[in-house]
């Protein structure tokens, strides 16, 4: 089983359509900072809890995280947990989820493999845990909060869609 570190962005992208279960049906094993999960799932009440019981895993950060994280001070446009997630991803050379571009460009540069809603949506459809019409009606629920609730590229939903 893959990890992947953890942002919190995809995770509510999830949750605005109602589908927060479907990135579980992948074989990875997401991990994200305890602290991160405790201070930035709180609303809905609930919202942390079923991440945990679908299968969100809780990780603590070794010395070589700690490190990187005051490294990415550099990275001004980050948070604390940003940062904290690029560094365990980084040390543990492991994919980062996000949809942050400011964390995606810190990625880059620090040659971090990412992959955000869109490719977690793909990869489900490819490999065949959402059916084409699963897939269609995610891509439209996105399309529908964007901008409001969701920060995704339209462009890269309007050429899934019209595929």
């Amino acid at each position: 089983m893959e990890y992947i570190s953890s942002d919190t962005n995809v995770w509510i992208d999830f949750l605005v359509i109602g589908k927060e279960e479907l990135p579980f049906k992948l074989s990875y094993t997401y991990i994200m900072y305890t602290e991160a999960i405790e201070d930035e799932f709180l609303n809905p009440k609930n919202f942390k809890h079923n991440l945990l019981r679908l299968g969100l895993q809780k990780v603590e950060i070794d010395d070589t995280e700690l490190l990187l994280t005051i490294e990415y001070s550099k990275y001004k446009r980050l948070s604390k947990y940003d940062k904290i997630a690029l560094a365990i991803a980084k040390n543990r050379k492991i994919t980062l989820l996000t949809g942050d571009k400011h964390l995606r460009l810190a990625a880059e540069t620090e040659h971090v493999t990412v992959i955000g809603t869109l490719g977690i949506l793909d990869e489900l459809y490819k490999k065949h845990h959402i059916s084409k019409e699963e897939y269609k009606e995610c891509l439209n629920k996105f399309k529908e909060y964007n901008g409001i609730k969701i920060r995704l590229p339209v462009t890269e939903i309007e050429i899934r869609l019209n595929s």
